[in-house]
């Protein structure tokens, strides 16, 4: 993001907002409610467009593209709350969102090859919900419901997943096992956690962002921004 500017009714949502995310890196984005960071994620996701500034995926410019574009260029984004489909299985969810042709006669044609089968079978070793593979997504906890949401957007194989407070309402063990698998998930994709939980980001262990009043406030590691007297000052109290 270079120089993004985004204005509701005279309001500035963003305001001249620079950020880069490397390839393969986890990064966290925290802030105060109402500093940028769910219209941040939804400039990068066409959702909402800028009035200034660029938004470079590789050589390409999103700010350009619509929505369903963007997702198919690799860029995945979970919300806070989770979406499945609930009348579903775990390992159901994870088939229907199998990158693969959607057209009509591919649909008709559709058949769970060995590939796909072992590809669906390491995804859900690696957000931890083998054992429930049969059940309905009913009866999954929230914490197990928002890992199964992240399989899903992996089963689509993006290069940058765009994750929004994950942690929320969860249990001490969900959120220790949810920072393990985001740090797990990184390297392999560009992974951007927006969230106010700051033991969990801790346990990131990953570069920071702050933002406020839609600007960028701060950057560095969590034990220098939670040092920084302007994000103390506008965000964490004294």
């Amino acid at each position: 993001m270079d120089g993004v500017t985004v204005v509701f009714d005279g309001f500035r949502a963003l305001n001249n907002l620079s950020l880069i995310v490397e390839p393969g890196e986890l990064r966290a984005v925290i802030g105060p409610n109402g500093a940028g960071k769910t219209t941040m994620m939804d400039c990068i996701t066409g959702k909402t467009r800028p009035i200034a500034g660029t938004i470079t995926f590789g050589e390409r410019d999103l700010t350009k593209m619509d929505e369903a574009t963007i997702a198919n260029l690799g860029i995945g984004r979970k919300f806070q709350k989770p979406t499945v489909f609930d009348a579903l299985t775990v390992f159901e969810n994870l088939e229907l969102a199998l990158k693969a042709p959607r057209d009509p006669l591919s649909c008709l044609r559709w058949t769970l090859t060995g590939e796909w089968r072992s590809r669906i079978e390491s995804t859900l070793e690696e957000i931890g919900l083998a054992e429930r593979a049969r059940d309905k997504a009913a009866i999954l906890s929230h914490g197990q419901r928002q890992w199964l949401e992240i399989g899903m957007l992996l089963m689509q194989d993006p290069d940058l997943l765009l994750v929004d407070e994950p942690v929320a309402g969860m249990t001490d063990a969900e959120t220790e096992h949810t920072a393990k698998l985001l740090v797990g998930i990184a390297g392999r994709r560009s992974v951007v956690v927006v969230e106010h939980d700051l033991e969990f980001v801790r346990a990131l262990n990953c570069k920071v962002t702050v933002l406020a009043e839609g600007a960028l406030l701060s950057e560095g590691s969590i034990d220098h921004v939670q040092k920084d007297e302007r994000v103390i000052e506008v965000y964490l109290g004294r």
